[in-house]
């Protein structure tokens, strides 16, 4: 944990943790990106609130996370069926919400560039969303090739309905492996694409975790039957943490660099 950063402390509700964060942080725009992506029934973002079902080790329950700038810092409320590593925990938490990011020095690079100088003044405190696990990112990497946002949601809904159980939990590798996916509504390359990364994930504890370089990440990804160039950078980006990671290919990204005259 960051220096600053409360033991975690039970109560009648659960556990409680606080997360501390170098301001500035842009809550409402973290909350505005899990808004959009929310699966039903897995995560919901109501209010300043993000709440969602997870699973730590043994244990699965809910968190519920809100933000305290007073304090600096996110404050996690967790309801586990039973006693899950908080260590887990703060990790996955704080690399969901970035709250390790060095704005300053992010900032300052950026800044150096004339065209990116004004958006950074503008929005000081935009941050990079991360996920609960590398492999529900991955999923919905693979999800979320070539369709809209909302399409997307619908997919991984049907994915948690095929695959999760009866709890609502973003289904596990060996779920995915296991189940008939056939009808979900996507191409069949789509579908082996998601089956493979259950393998390889299962085949390899360390998938999701930062190379020495990008470049390494992104190649480990690819090596994955079925990702290319922008589903590797994606993931390395929200799962790895890859500070330089880019998927220069998004169309969003596309539209949102052309000027006036496209």
């Amino acid at each position: 944990m960051m220096a600053g950063e409360e033991t975690p402390a039970p109560s009648a509700d659960g556990i409680t943790l606080r997360l501390s964060y170098e301001p500035p942080y842009d809550w409402p725009a973290m909350l505005a990106f899990f808004r959009l992506r929310a699966v039903e029934g897995v995560e919901v973002v109501e209010g300043a609130v993000y709440r969602r079902a997870v699973r730590l080790g043994d244990a699965d329950g809910t968190i519920e996370v809100t933000d305290d700038p007073g304090r600096k810092g996110l404050v996690a409320a967790l309801h586990l069926s039973a006693g899950g590593a908080m260590d887990d925990a703060v990790v996955r938490l704080r690399r969901m919400f970035d709250l390790d990011a060095d704005l300053a020095a992010v900032n300052a690079r950026l800044a150096g560039d004339p065209g990116l100088a004004p958006l950074v003044a503008a929005r000081p405190a935009v941050r990079v969303p991360g996920g609960w696990d590398g492999f529900e990112i991955a999923m919905r990497a693979i999800i979320g090739q070539q369709v809209s946002i909302a399409a997307a949601r619908r997919l991984n809904g049907r994915l948690v309905e095929r695959c999760g159980g009866p709890n609502r939990l973003f289904p596990t590798p060996q779920q995915v492996i296991a189940a008939d996916l056939s009808a979900m509504g996507m191409p069949g390359a789509r579908i082996a694409s998601l089956k493979a990364m259950a393998e390889a994930a299962l085949a390899d504890p360390h998938l999701f975790r930062r190379a020495a370089t990008v470049e390494e990440t992104v190649v480990r990804l690819r090596a994955v039957r079925g990702i290319g160039e922008w589903t590797a950078h994606y993931i390395a980006m929200r799962a790895c943490r890859e500070m330089d990671a880019f998927p220069a290919s998004d169309v969003g990204l596309l539209r949102g660099a052309a000027d006036a005259a496209g």
